[in-house]
């Protein structure tokens, strides 16, 4: 799994002399709750910019081998500058900004996983169970699986996908936006609905919402 701990969240910026803490919600740090959705993944890389030397001495504690990125180098060029570390033609890849209340969601991912049709998978879910979510969808969900883009479901920011379609692009720095590209130009990427809800935590006002998510 490539675990994306603290990468472009809108929490606020580290600076030398202005360090912050870790975010919060329901008396836990945030990514805690982003570990807890990804029960049952065995090895766990997280990427760091963010509070980096925090995050390190926390997440060791965990089990996490960590990657540092000094330069934002975007979601798609993070990934690909972690690769030689991770050395999986396949994994998992997730946003930290997260919370979840249902069936563990990388269990539920890897259960509609089938690499012989799929290159990448997203966890999507529906507006009405998105809390928080200020955006109007991403994603059309064909009957056969395919996505296209669109104002569907939202996506969690949780995936499968193959490693290959990282490493063959020529960017250093790139979104995962233009990887998805390709995908849906093949028509190998898919959708899965999660059955829960989901609370999208990347900014302040986000968090009561997700703490009352969560004691419901």
């Amino acid at each position: 799994m490539f675990f994306c701990a603290g990468r472009g969240t809108r929490m606020g910026t580290l600076t030398q002399h202005q360090p912050k803490p870790m975010v919060n919600v329901a008396g836990r740090p945030l990514i805690d709750h982003a570990m807890d959705a990804m029960e049952g993944v065995e090895r766990r890389f997280a990427n760091l910019h963010y509070l980096p030397n925090t995050l390190e001495k926390y997440l060791s504690l965990a089990r996490f081998e960590t990657i540092f990125e000094q330069d934002l180098l975007e979601t798609g060029g993070g990934l690909k500058h972690a690769l030689p570390r991770i050395n999986r033609s396949e994994i998992f890849t997730m946003n930290t900004d997260s919370a979840w209340s249902g069936p563990k969601p990388a269990q539920w991912l890897a259960q509609h996983w089938q690499p012989d049709i799929m290159d990448g998978l997203l966890l999507l879910v529906p507006k009405v169970r998105a809390i928080g979510h200020k955006g109007i969808g991403d994603f059309i969900t064909r009957q056969d699986g395919t996505v296209v883009r669109g104002a569907g479901d939202i996506y969690c920011g949780l995936q499968i996908i193959k490693t290959q379609y990282i490493q063959q692009r020529p960017e250093t720095h790139f979104s995962l936006n233009l990887v998805w590209e390709d995908l849906l130009a093949r028509g190998t990427l898919f959708g899965a609905p999660y059955p829960g809800q989901w609370c999208d935590v990347g900014y302040p006002d986000a968090i009561p919402l997700a703490e009352t998510m969560l004691e419901a």
